[in-house]
């Protein structure tokens, strides 16, 4: 089964309910422009609760060190640069911390998918999301989808993950065209903005499951 990561949680029934549907990844955001922003101390919280067999993905934004070592601090094991990162400085990152780096972008066409791919550097993984709006203040999370078609027949170098719009409603469109390593779901599993849902957890995860 494809893999999930469950992103933006931020409060503790919901981080229960992501490692109880099977979640391999769990992903908390760092970033004060979202509405799924939490802060180190109160991510330790969560990433105490997470079984060691469950990843715990910081998603960055263009984050300084301080940041970065914060959230390590904060039982983070793997770190998503979701900003303008580049390829030096995703190896600069992952030579300091020893930890797992994943390189975000967003996709809109193939010259962007193939952008991705270069950009990535030493990554561990790529995360392809859809490209945010003109003028948007994030740059992913925005509930919109690209064109899966984008990707079929490409050999991409390195293992990725699918995002952008997904929901148990189209989960298994996009994983009837395509076999990412893995899925990754934020505002498909909300009722609004940065307020998780249990039952589209759990309906996301039966998706996947049956897809």
């Amino acid at each position: 089964m494809t893999d999930i990561k469950f992103c933006g949680l931020s409060t503790p029934d919901t981080v229960d309910a992501a490692v109880a549907a099977g979640g391999a990844y769990l992903g908390f955001v760092f970033f004060p422009p979202s509405p799924r922003h939490i802060s180190p101390e109160k991510a330790a919280g969560f990433t105490a609760r997470v079984p060691t067999r469950i990843g715990k993905v910081a998603v960055l934004v263009d984050a300084d060190d301080a940041l970065i070592d914060a959230v390590i601090a904060a039982g983070i094991d793997t770190l998503q640069l979701h900003g303008t990162e580049t390829a030096e400085r995703i190896a600069a990152v992952k030579a300091r911390t020893g930890k797992a780096v994943w390189r975000a972008a967003g996709v809109a066409t193939s010259a962007d998918v193939r952008a991705a791919i270069a950009g990535a550097g030493p990554a561990d993984r790529l995360l392809l999301d859809a490209k945010a709006p003109k003028g948007a203040t994030l740059p992913g999370g925005n509930g919109l989808a690209f064109d899966w078609r984008l990707l079929d027949g490409m050999r991409l170098p390195l293992a990725w993950g699918l995002s952008g719009g997904l929901d148990a409603g189209n989960v298994g469109a996009a994983l009837a065209v395509l076999r990412p390593d893995f899925v990754d779901v934020s505002s498909g599993i909300e009722d609004q903005p940065g307020v998780k849902s249990i039952a589209k957890i759990q309906a996301f995860a039966a998706a996947v499951a049956a897809a």
